[in-house]
């Protein structure tokens, strides 16, 4: 058995030794050969030399397959391959080397045994000491009929040393480089297309959610050009440096962004606080392991990376097949898009890491997982920016119906109640007349109490109980739905000299035309305009945040500035001070806290000059300085 199994294996090295015979080239114009088949391998010591690597027995060279090739942090790996040129005349060939990412490429080129060229190449090196501008090493030179040329390279690199061999002819390779070209900007180009929509469209919305999609897509398309050597001839060409640290410096930071984009969009925050805590955290340990990058070795910096990738894909995707069984919809369509990234990345890393050998580019399943995924992803996000705009209308619409079903409530109780009085009135007739004119003045004095509880008699709009009121329903409904709540204080500037000035009856008149005005001026039906006291009057405006709390505050303001109040036959000068407060309940405290804020804010806005708006701010409190927004013409 043993001489048998002998046998077989002299067989394969005549096999090898046989591999290394000159491959015939034919004298055609164009030719497009991969030279893989044809190449031979073995891994030698760092600093082995040309001369003893050619001295190398037969047995020391092996088929240079997947196995050798896809070996990462390798410094003594070294390639042969011998071509013959058959038929008459000089033919131009360029040795293609595929991989953009080697750090160090030595080439000895012998031609009939004698050493004719060596060049140094590699992303260690500016990228303007290439033999010819392309994002792939290449190596021109001319065949001759009859000549054998041999080639050793001696491939040095902390990353893959991934290094497919391909002969070219000039035209063919031109031939060949316009579509490979044309995919690369296509995709480069999706890329940053998609990943400036969402920057704008985070910019425009504020939405988290499109900020960390914009920053994972274009971190993608920048890791794709640093894979594919777009970067370091377009972008950064005289910093070999820059080459080297980009690529595991990025990977985290995909990985990073990757995990932020899947909490926004399968709203964790809802649905699963642990989920969003694991998210959140792989996040954190991704960007922390990119700036490690910066202090280790690159070797070191790409297998964190492809670590990273792997157990942060093969996590998310758990979680999204986890909520999809759920019942998150959106995580069904997320699960798909996750699953061609994770199945791309683990076969890519699994070739990187010699885990398993497939016949192909190991960056192509990537490559293809990475396309599928940015394109689902995109479509989840459309999906999802979709149902929250139908939301939003539903809620809208919800409001609406709401308010016309209280309205048509109101009449309904407004019709029973006249049919009853009628009805009471017409019992009270068949009896006594006294009972009924004793009923009418009892219903008197109840409509006048329920005034006086309510409403101001003065101004005729709420009176301090009822704001009272108000304002603790409106504190609950904020902390408890997370809406802000804002409320305006205002005063009436020199009140006091108005009175003193065209005496009370016209401050009366004053205080009229002001309730009458802000309550004008106010549209909606859930903001309420009371009548604090004195000259001072407050609103309180449910679900509105600071931007539009200061808006409408301004617009009071430029009204009531605006009045034409005449009293004996002079125009009462008119102006407001308003303080503004805003903010999401937290408790019943808070409530008395944010009356407090819109006191100080006008207290704030009467001592600065009067006739303003002034925004409460914690820094206030400190003696800083408040936002104040500028009266207007």
């Amino acid at each position: 058995m043993t001489h048998w199994l002998s046998g077989w294996a002299s067989v394969l090295l005549l096999l090898i030794c046989a591999s290394a015979s000159a491959v015939e080239i034919s004298d055609s114009k164009t030719i497009d050969m991969a030279l893989a088949p044809f190449a031979l391998a073995t891994l030698q010591a760092a600093n082995a030399s040309y001369e003893q690597v050619r001295q190398l027995p037969a047995e020391q060279w092996q088929q240079a397959d997947e196995g050798i090739l896809l070996r990462m942090g390798e410094k003594g790996l070294w390639l042969y391959v011998k071509l013959s040129q058959q038929g008459v005349g000089k033919r131009d060939r360029i040795l293609e080397m595929g991989n953009p990412n080697i750090d160090h490429l030595t080439i000895y080129h012998a031609v009939n045994g004698e050493l004719v060229e060596q060049k140094v190449l590699g992303d260690s090196l500016p990228f303007s000491q290439r033999p010819q501008v392309h994002a792939n090493f290449l190596l021109p030179f001319e065949m001759e009929a009859g000549e054998v040329h041999e080639f050793w390279l001696h491939v040095s690199s902390q990353g893959s040393n991934y290094l497919p061999l391909h002969l070219w002819s000039p035209t063919a390779l031109m031939q060949h480089d316009q579509p490979r070209e044309l995919t690369k900007g296509l995709q480069l180009g999706t890329l940053c297309a998609i990943g400036l929509f969402s920057l704008f469209m985070a910019a425009v919305t504020g939405s988290y959610t499109y900020g960390y999609y914009a920053a994972y897509v274009l971190l993608m398309a920048l890791l794709v050009s640093s894979m594919n050597g777009t970067a370091f001839q377009y972008l950064w060409p005289n910093s070999p440096l820059l080459q080297q640290l980009v690529l595991p410096f990025t990977l985290p930071l995909v990985v990073a962004f990757n995990a932020l984009f899947t909490e926004k969009t399968l709203l964790l925050k809802y649905h699963s606080m642990r989920m969003l805590r694991l998210c959140r955290a792989m996040a954190a340990v991704s960007i922390m392991c990119a700036f490690l990058t910066l202090i280790i070795s690159q070797y070191a910096g790409l297998l964190l990376g492809m670590l990273l990738v792997v157990s942060v894909c093969l996590t998310i995707a758990v979680i999204t097949i986890m909520q999809a069984i759920a019942g998150n919809k959106l995580a069904q369509l997320y699960a798909f898009s996750s699953l061609g990234i994770v199945v791309g990345s683990l076969l890519t890393c699994g070739q990187y890491l010699g885990l398993i050998v497939l016949a192909l580019n190991p960056q192509t399943p990537v490559m293809i997982g990475l396309t599928v995924e940015i394109t689902l992803k995109a479509a989840v996000l459309a999906i999802r920016y979709n149902e929250e705009r139908k939301a939003k209308a539903d809620i809208q619409q919800q409001a609406l119906l709401q308010a016309e079903r209280m309205r048509e409530a109101k009449e309904e109780a407004l019709h029973t109640e006249e049919e009853t009085n009628a009805r009471l009135e017409r019992m009270v007739q068949e009896r006594t007349l006294e009972l009924e004119f004793a009923l009418r003045e009892l219903n008197e004095v109840n409509h006048k109490l329920t005034e006086q509880t309510q409403i101001d008699s003065l101004t005729g709009v709420r009176n301090r109980s009822s704001f009272e009121k108000r304002l603790q329903a409106e504190g609950r409904i904020s902390r408890r739905q997370h809406t802000p709540m804002a409320l305006l204080m205002l005063d009436i500037d020199h009140f006091k000299i108005i009175n003193d000035t065209f005496g009370h009856l016209a401050g009366d008149a004053t205080l009229k035309a002001v309730a009458e005005t802000l309550r004008n001026n106010v549209k909606r039906p859930s903001d309420l305009v009371c009548r604090f006291g004195g000259e001072e009057f407050a609103v309180i405006l449910p679900n509105t945040d600071t931007e539009g709390a200061l808006a409408l505050a301004e617009s009071l303001r430029l009204a009531v500035s605006q009045l034409n109040v005449q009293w004996d036959t002079q125009k009462v000068p008119l102006t407001i001070s308003i303080g503004v407060s805003s903010s999401i309940i937290h408790s019943d405290d808070h409530i008395t806290l944010v009356l407090s804020e819109a006191d100080k804010a006008l207290y704030r806005a009467k001592s600065q000059g009067r006739n303003q708006v002034c925004l409460y701010q914690a820094e206030q409190d400190v003696a800083a300085t408040p936002v104040v927004v500028a009266p207007q013409s």
